[in-house]
C-alpha cells in the first residue's frame, strides 16, 4: 500500500501537468481502492479525514473543497485514472500528494514541488 514515488517535481516552465495513477494491485476498488490527490501540505490530513465519510461514489473526497488542487478518481486493481492541472501559482508552495481511501493517507503520501528554473 504505497505509491512508487515519495516525491514528484516539475519545472515552473511546465504550464500544466498530467498525472496518471495506475493501480498495480489486483484487489477490487471497494476493498483496496486508491486515488491521487494534491493539496497544500497543511490541509492534506484534514481533507483525507473529511473525505472518509464521503464514500466511494464521491472518490472519498469532501465535495466542493477548494483546498483540493487536483485529484484522480479512485481506481481498483488493474485500473488507471489521470488528471491534468495547471501549475500556475504552485511554485514555492509546500504541497503534498496523497490517497484519500479510508486509512491510506498516512502511508500513501509524498511531496510535490514546482521548481523555479535557473
Amino acid at each position: 500500500m504505497q505509491y512508487n514515488k515519495d516525491a514528484m517535481s516539475v519545472p515552473s516552465s511546465c504550464d500544466e501537468v498530467t498525472v496518471t495513477l495506475k493501480h498495480a494491485g489486483e484487489m477490487d476498488i471497494s476493498a483496496m481502492g486508491h486515488n491521487w490527490v494534491l493539496a497544500d501540505s497543511d490541509a492534506y490530513q484534514d481533507i483525507a479525514t473529511a473525505g472518509m465519510g464521503e464514500g466511494l461514489e464521491n472518490n472519498y473526497l469532501p465535495q466542493d473543497d477548494e483546498r483540493i488542487i487536483a485529484h484522480t478518481d479512485v481506481v481498483g486493481g488493474g485500473e488507471e485514472s489521470s488528471v491534468t492541472f495547471s501549475t500556475e501559482g504552485l511554485e514555492d508552495r509546500d504541497l503534498t500528494f496523497f490517497c484519500t481511501f479510508p486509512g491510506h493517507y498516512s502511508a500513501m503520501n509524498g511531496s510535490f514541488t514546482v521548481t523555479k528554473e535557473d
